[in-house]
């Protein structure tokens, strides 16, 4: 009797997986792309660019001229002179070095915070996609590496409820 209900109970949760699974893909890249959000986030990004790149442009022109004017007046100055200008043109260089390594972090950190609300915004188109046509998963086929012909493209329903075409 005990090896029946042990039996019993091995069986049982079997019965659970024996409902349907359906099974359906959404192409977030091409929904992704495909909302407004994500243009308005690249002209942003555009702009932010622009901006480090004529700070940039500006510094490389102090840069320049700095070392233009002490290349052509080197051998009429006196070393301690020399030695003033050489640390001049030093410390642009490092200021350069500093500004490329912030603007880096500075534009990574603006597009991971311009992006995370886009990226909230198709999750939740998904799940609730998922949830309202009864899929039990839902897929980017770019990680997948086969696809059956039972699964269902749920792309155009994730871009509807985005309001997108």
């Amino acid at each position: 009797m005990k090896k029946l209900i042990i039996l019993l109970f091995l069986i049982l949760p079997l019965g659970a997986f024996a409902q349907e699974v359906k099974i359906a893909f959404v192409n977030t890249q091409e929904v992704f792309m495909a909302m407004p959000e994500v243009s308005a986030m690249e002209t942003q990004m555009a702009d932010l660019n622009e901006k480090y790149k004529v700070e940039l442009k500006s510094m490389q022109d102090e840069y320049t001229n700095k070392y233009s004017a002490y290349v052509a007046q080197q051998d009429s100055l006196t070393e301690n002179i020399k030695l003033r200008r050489m640390q001049e043109i030093d410390d642009i260089r490092e200021r350069m070095d500093n500004f490329v390594q912030v603007a880096q972090q500075d534009v990574q950190k603006k597009q991971q915070e311009l992006m995370m609300p886009i990226q909230q915004k198709l999750q939740d188109a998904i799940n609730s996609v998922g949830t309202e046509k009864g899929y039990t998963y839902i897929v980017d086929p770019a990680a997948l590496l086969f696809r059956g012909t039972n699964a269902i493209d749920a792309t155009p329903f994730v871009k509807t409820k985005l309001g997108l075409k």
